[in-house]
């Protein structure tokens, strides 16, 4: 794995290409055998998220979204997300966003129905990375680097223009420090900032990094996916280890009580999704 670096960096405005991946060895103790289930959620091409908020899972690829209310027994789709290509997502004060090739959209109704929402007068609709902690929200597009809100993300600021055009996925705010960032970027492995968004630094983990999610009950412990693989950190990202995930993981996330570890991957149209409640050392299809 790569080490962190202190170096500060900009990301050159070019869009890196989007790529799933095989995550390589694993151990999967139930369900390996079972492919495409009639219940699977659909998601279309490309798998880009799967993500708990509350007591909701959802997965989310570029022509569907699905939720789960029972840890992945079942699934509904989200019709409201249907051809958002959902990339990232972020909870506020205010409600959920969701961010993708056609732009931002919002709920108010925990998640039941999504409406379109513009950015900066609708001149941005391409977002690959959403993250917000309380009313303090950031977005990354490929055309205009970084944007930041602090009333939920009904408004928004540049905040960096140089950077986020190879973030993926997620934002990862501190909820106890909204200036402390954490991002998946496909050009530099992790990144951070602990000025909101204005610097950043080199932390390594996976290559290609398409998805990062922290523990909501202890944000030293980070997850990792990227095209060189997965990751797990218990410092922060400052060191990492190599995590075994099942074939094709795209996405990973924690559960919201930090407890499991939730793997996605993309089987035809559809996603499949795997549990670990060991930290990563065995999974089980649900």
């Amino acid at each position: 794995m790569p080490t962190p670096s202190t170096r500060s960096w900009a990301v050159p405005a070019v869009v890196a290409a989007v790529a799933l991946l095989a995550g390589g060895a694993y151990v999967v103790t139930q369900g390996e055998e079972s492919v495409g289930a009639a219940d699977a959620p659909y998601v279309g091409g490309d798998l880009h998220t799967v993500t708990a908020v509350d007591d909701k899972l959802y997965v989310g690829g570029h022509d569907g979204v699905a939720v789960s209310t029972d840890g992945g027994q079942t699934w509904e789709s989200v019709p409201s997300l249907d051809g958002a290509d959902a990339m990232g997502w972020a909870q506020t004060d205010e409600g959920l966003l969701v961010g993708g090739h056609p732009g931002l959209y919002r709920s108010s109704d925990n998640g039941a129905t999504f409406a379109k929402s513009a950015v900066a007068d609708g001149q941005v609709s391409d977002i690959h990375a959403l993250g917000a902690a309380g009313d303090v929200a950031y977005l990354a597009s490929p055309a205009a680097g970084l944007l930041a809100s602090t009333d939920g993300g009904t408004t928004w600021e540049s905040r960096n223009a140089d950077v986020g055009q190879g973030f993926m996925g997620t934002v990862l705010v501190d909820p106890t420090d909204p200036d402390r960032l954490i991002a998946p970027d496909m050009q530099n492995g992790l990144v951070a900032s602990s000025d909101g968004g204005t610097t950043w630094t080199v932390l390594g983990g996976p290559s290609g990094a398409m998805s990062a999610a922290w523990d909501p009950t202890d944000t030293e412990r980070i997850v990792a996916v990227g095209m060189g693989g997965g990751a797990l950190s218990s410092d922060g990202g400052q060191t990492w280890s190599d995590l075994a995930l099942p074939s094709g993981t795209s996405a990973a996330t924690y559960s919201s009580d930090g407890r499991s570890l939730y793997a996605a991957a993309l089987d035809g149209d559809t996603a499949r999704v795997w549990v670990s409640t060991d930290g990563g050392a065995t999974w089980r299809e649900v």
